[in-house]
């Protein structure tokens, strides 16, 4: 009787874990991800053109990992996204550049370098991502 309530309980455990481990998306950037912000700092992801550059201050990366709460995927990833961009866009404008260019997303291995899609890691208890890009500062358009 006892080895039937330790294999039940053993069952129960392993159903609330299925499911539970991290997923890769590749998900639509959003519109707030590439508009021009309060910091005057642009981003350009993947190839998209930009101005010619006037001097490179060098590459940069930013991971965030944010809990999930109770919102879906979709909202979790974006909150990720635009808490890592925030960080590329604050160390652009401390170290003297106007934009970043070449930005790509990843989560682990998994890279992206789209101009229209971004690559997240989501679990049922958070959200994660890394951006990458080049800080430069580029001549007035």
């Amino acid at each position: 009787m006892k080895h039937k309530g330790h294999l039940a309980g053993m069952l129960i455990a392993a159903s609330l874990l299925t499911g539970c481990g991290t997923v890769v998306r590749s998900l639509p950037l959003p519109a707030a991800a590439t508009a021009q912000d309060a910091s005057g700092v642009a981003l350009y992801f993947g190839s998209q053109p930009h101005p010619d550059v006037k001097t490179s201050i060098g590459p940069r990366s930013e991971s965030v990992r944010v809990s999930r709460g109770t919102q879906a995927e979709q909202p979790t990833c974006e909150q990720a996204l635009a808490e890592a961009l925030n960080r590329l866009r604050l160390y652009a404008k401390n170290h003297g550049g106007n934009a970043v260019i070449n930005v790509t997303t990843r989560f682990h291995e998994q890279r992206s370098n789209s101009t229209t899609d971004y690559t997240c890691g989501v679990s049922g208890s958070a959200g994660a991502i890394g951006v990458s890009g080049d800080v430069v500062q580029l001549n007035a358009q």
